[in-house]
């Protein structure tokens, strides 16, 4: 695949999306605070991007690190949290993760990858964003629609998002690592969906090997 090729489609994207600060983790690049994009990825998890916003909002007006966090109470935690989802299991993972970050890392995000992931409770793609949201490092967070999208267009053929993320940064030009995510996010929610996307509206269908795909509208 030639540069000129993934040229057209990313440019006629940002064209459909010109902001790539639509969704909550994408905005707090403007005035990254590593801790607090930490705590919205892990919120984030299996929960619905205005929710994530509202109860990150929530939280950041009481807690400002690691310390501040893991004062709360877990149950009085849990109420705060309680819109994002799987509200019990986060609570537990923002104070094991908090406590990891004050006694291993003097209460400090780490800017390694290897030391992320060695955190219980971050797995690959929380990392990433931290890494790409955080510290602008040259990464690419893979989430479900990056991992789908790209399979779909017939630019990889994996089965795990980490595969994803390496196939894409041998064949992605680098000028469209920091906004594929927030391109994609956007993308896959309006058009190109999980189930029974909307092909016939899809403003790069003639790029599309359609992989995948069972049904369309």
């Amino acid at each position: 695949m030639q540069e000129a090729y993934f040229k057209e489609i990313m440019e006629e994207l940002k064209r459909l999306y010109p902001s790539t600060d639509k969704t909550t983790l994408n905005r707090m690049r403007t005035k990254p605070d590593p801790f607090k994009v930490l705590i919205s990825c892990l919120l984030s998890l299996r929960a619905r991007d205005e929710n994530t916003e509202k109860v990150s909002k929530k939280l950041f007006e009481v807690v400002n690190t690691p310390e501040q966090l893991i004062k709360i109470p877990i149950p009085k935690l849990e109420k705060i949290i309680f819109s994002s989802g799987h509200y019990k299991k986060k609570a537990r993972v923002l104070h094991s993760v908090s406590n990891e970050l004050i006694t291993r890392f003097n209460s400090k995000v780490p800017d390694k990858k290897d030391e992320l992931l060695s955190i219980k409770g971050i797995g690959p793609k929380t990392a990433n964003i931290v890494l790409a949201f955080a510290f602008n490092k040259p990464v690419i967070p893979v989430d479900t629609h990056v991992h789908r999208i790209p399979n779909r267009l017939g630019w990889v053929q994996t089965k795990k998002p980490e595969q994803t993320e390496q196939e894409l940064m041998k064949i992605l030009p680098k000028i469209y690592w920091a906004d594929v995510n927030a391109i994609f996010v956007q993308f896959g929610r309006d058009i190109c969906q999980p189930v029974s996307p909307k092909c016939s509206t899809c403003p790069i269908n003639k790029y599309c090997k359609k992989r995948g795909i069972i049904r369309s509208r």
